[in-house]
């Protein structure tokens, strides 16, 4: 039986393939799920149709986030820490913290969206990453200096 996927399913294939099944997975666990869609030509005109709105929304959701990641292109955040031996800071600069400081410059951005593994301990310059959107991943510059 030949049916179109409408989501992504593993070892099958994309959203909006056609492909061939057998009829009983197609009957008893692609359509009862909502996963496919039997393929008539009703069928594939619909999900041509899906396609190009979602690509259409993907266009726009990218291109905001490029605006988006040029304002975030030329940030520098300082920040000052009390230091002890070896240059090792006594607390530590977080994800929220560099959230909250974007937030003063007037940058609204997730503090789930700051790319940075682990918290900074120590001083120097370190680029961070912030996820924007899946293909967009502009870096700002965090500098820690001694107080």
């Amino acid at each position: 039986m030949e049916i179109i996927l409408r989501e992504d399913v593993q070892h099958l294939g994309k959203t909006g393939e056609v492909v061939k099944v057998k009829d009983g997975y197609a009957r008893n666990y692609l359509l009862p799920k909502g996963l496919a869609y039997p393929a008539t030509a009703a069928n594939k005109a619909r999900i041509a149709f899906e396609a190009e709105r979602v690509s259409r929304q993907r266009a726009a959701e990218r291109a905001a986030a490029e605006t988006e990641a040029a304002a975030l292109a030329g940030v520098h955040l300082t920040f000052t820490a009390k230091v002890g031996e070896e240059e090792k800071l006594y607390g530590s600069v977080t994800a929220g913290d560099i959230q909250r400081r974007l937030e003063e410059q007037g940058i609204r951005v997730d503090k789930r969206k700051v790319d940075l593994p682990e918290p900074i301990r120590e001083l120097g310059e370190f680029r961070v990453g912030i996820k924007v959107h899946p293909d967009v991943r502009p870096e700002i510059l965090v500098t820690v200096v001694k107080e």
